[in-house]
């Protein structure tokens, strides 16, 4: 058991399929199109978005959203995760008929819930969408510097990379910023490694969203590595879209031997079926990661999450805690096998 922490995942794209059918009777909206037995059905990047848009249409009030975020950080306490960072967008909100304020209050309580019950810490990080253009990115970032809440500490930019420049966002990612929100930006996906260079240069995020294209590049590599730009990977995400062919062919071990700081995350977990857990069995399977270099990664995501120091220090030694318990136990473990 390794203690875990996740950075990069879409509280929408996080919908269970027995929440989204639950939801889906009390408004009595036909799932059939896009859910088949207990799976997400999509065959490409555009049926994906739309069953993930169709979903999350059936979260339409402030309760709804907070028996989404409280059901995700439940099922993450049970992966033995311990801090969880959702992007939110209050665009989804408004779509579905929801005041942006009702949406992030809805959605702390669930995790002030979830809290309660198993001690797991939650943040928001409010995103723009790249494809509704400048002005609508600049607006969100407006609404979130201009209506703070505790629990909502960091911004970034999700939808189409290929669309816009990121230097005709500067304006709502320097805002963001001089309000003292942590910054992060989705590039290097479906996009190569000019994408991550591009946001590195015009949006100066300490974290990125992806990055593994930057693997394309060895100076861009090195420039990861020297600034300790921290990315937030997502290998399910990366091969249930076909960003890689395989695990075997995904560079997160290498972008690591490089030197760049790298976390484990699951995306949209439910549509790429895959949760946080899996990425860490990934990482130890497929990548030959040990339980000290995933406690490592573990820790990497902590000192990157968007904290304030004294919760990052708690955090820390809970993971600190844990490992040396576990080390202790594996010592009495030989000893008794010994005897």
């Amino acid at each position: 058991m390794v203690l875990k922490a996740e950075l990069h995942c879409h509280i929408e794209g996080a919908a269970s399929v027995r929440l989204v059918q639950r939801k889906a009777a009390r408004y009595g909206v036909d799932v059939s199109g896009f859910i088949r037995g207990d799976k997400f059905v999509w065959h490409d990047f555009t049926s994906f978005l739309d069953a993930y848009d169709q979903s999350s249409m059936l979260f339409r009030t402030a309760e709804d959203y907070a028996d989404l975020a409280e059901d995700y950080l439940l099922a993450l306490g049970r992966q033995d995760c311990i801090y969880s960072e959702v992007f939110i967008s209050t665009d989804h909100a408004i779509t579905a008929g929801l005041h942006p304020r009702a949406y992030i209050e809805g959605l702390a309580e669930g995790m002030y819930r979830a809290k309660a019950a198993t001690g797991i810490e939650g943040r928001l990080v409010a995103t723009g969408l790249r494809h509704k253009g400048p002005d609508a990115v600049l607006a969100a970032a407006r609404y979130i510097v201009e209506n703070p809440h505790p629990l909502v500490t960091g911004f970034g930019m999700a939808g189409d990379e290929r669309i816009h420049r990121p230097s005709d966002f500067a304006a709502a990612f320097n805002l963001a910023r001089d309000a003292g929100l942590g910054i992060t930006v989705h590039a290097g996906e479906l996009s190569g490694w000019e994408s991550v260079a591009s946001a590195l240069d015009a949006l100066a995020p300490s974290r990125i969203g992806h990055g593994v294209r930057a693997i394309e590049n060895p100076d861009l590599v090195k420039k990861l590595a020297e600034e300790e730009i921290v990315l937030e990977c997502c290998p399910g995400s990366n091969i249930a879209l076909g960003v890689y062919a395989d695990f075997a062919a995904h560079p997160f071990p290498a972008l690591a031997r490089a030197g760049v700081p790298v976390t484990l995350n699951s995306d949209d977990p439910p549509y790429f079926h895959t949760n946080l857990a899996r990425e860490y069995a990934v990482a130890a399977t497929d990548f030959g990661y040990d339980e000290e270099e995933l406690t490592a990664v573990t820790a990497t995501a902590l000192n990157a999450a968007f904290i304030d120091e004294e919760t990052r220090r708690s955090l820390l030694e809970r993971l600190s805690s844990d490992k040396t318990v576990r080390a202790v136990d594996d010592i009495f473990a030989g000893s008794a096998s010994s005897g």
